[in-house]
């Protein structure tokens, strides 16, 4: 007989690179993205930031939350280690998402980047070599999520 009920969700688990921070993760990612703009370049010191969003409530600190280091507002923010300065994630649209930063997830989410935003301000000497779509900014309204 077949289920009409969704299968079981994922729980992915993620870290900073100390291992003071630990945070647990559902594994169901709305949608994924490589962000070039000045930003996500400069806070993890990379041609451009891998990330995964999901509703804010999907994430949750499991271990060193007092050692969280965060930058901006409650609700638009880059949230850190403050021992080691590894980017966890970002809080975004008004609070109600994170932007998961791929790199710090211990487990494979089974999403990947379907596109690269803000390739207007890439760094000038990184060449996006793979066939995603590029958009300037943020993603228009019509197209994929991630912006």
């Amino acid at each position: 007989m077949t289920s009409l009920e969704e299968p079981p969700r994922r729980i992915l688990a993620g870290k900073c690179y100390c291992g003071a921070v630990e945070y647990v993760v559902a594994g169901a990612f709305l949608y994924a993205a490589n962000c070039h703009c000045s930003n996500c370049r400069r806070t993890t010191g990379s041609a451009f930031k891998p990330f995964a969003g999901i509703e804010r409530g999907k994430l949750a600190i499991t271990k060193g939350e007092s050692e969280l280091m965060i930058f901006g507002e409650e609700d638009a923010n880059n949230t850190h280690c403050r021992i080691c300065g590894s980017l966890l994630f970002s809080v975004v649209r008004d609070g109600a998402f994170v932007h998961v930063a791929m790199g710090s997830l211990i487990d494979d989410p089974t999403i990947r980047p379907t596109h690269h935003i803000f390739v207007g301000s890439k760094a000038p000497w990184f060449t996006i070599v793979d066939d995603l779509p590029q958009f300037e900014e943020h993603v228009p309204p019509s197209g994929p999520q991630g912006g």
